[in-house]
């Protein structure tokens, strides 16, 4: 009953919306990481702290375009079934289900904290460094164990980089505003 009632709020255009922000997430995080190893590799930071802001892009932008409670979760979840059931992009198995999902629970908790849709600048901007700085410091929890001074880098990149990220994705959905296309979502 609750999962129909959920559901209802989205258009059938929305839901598009919301797939296309999955995938393309998804497409652009093998190509984005082994760039961003190129810097982080000698630093010994890894690579998603720095690529994450560009990829957690995707999920920001799709609840700033769509502006419903719950988008960037569910940006999240289909994230996590795609890479579990490809099998392809992520090492991780099926701790990337948690891994994946928790950005996109952070970006929601922030924008109903906020009560923001992703409608401005700010609100876009800290869900950018929101999700990243999650998603990095879950896969610190799970993988890679850290150091503190290590840790605290990697978690300061994560912040830089996702709050670029969320700038990038506002500057997106104001183009979209200039063309009006952000009203049909």
């Amino acid at each position: 009953m609750w999962g129909r009632k959920f559901f209802n709020g989205f258009s059938v255009f929305n839901l598009v919306v919301i797939a296309m922000m999955a995938a393309l997430g998804i497409a652009t995080k093998p190509v984005v990481v082994p760039l961003a190893h190129i810097i982080t590799g000698p630093l010994y930071i890894p690579g998603g702290a720095i690529a994450g802001g560009f990829y957690m892009m995707w999920i920001v932008l799709g609840a700033g375009l769509v502006g419903k409670r719950g988008t960037a979760t569910l940006i999240a979840v289909v994230q996590a079934i795609m890479v579990i059931s490809l099998g392809i992009f992520g090492t991780h198995g099926i701790m990337s289900f948690f891994t994946y999902i928790l950005p996109g629970l952070a970006v929601d908790i922030v924008l109903l904290i906020s009560r923001h849709r992703g409608c401005c600048l700010g609100c876009l901007f800290i869900s950018g460094i929101v999700a990243n700085i999650s998603g990095t410091f879950l896969v610190n929890i799970v993988f890679f164990r850290l150091p503190l001074v290590p840790l605290l880098l990697s978690l300061s990149s994560a912040a830089l980089s996702g709050g670029l990220g969320g700038v990038i994705a506002y500057m997106i959905i104001n183009k979209f505003k200039d063309f009006n296309i952000s009203e049909s979502i």
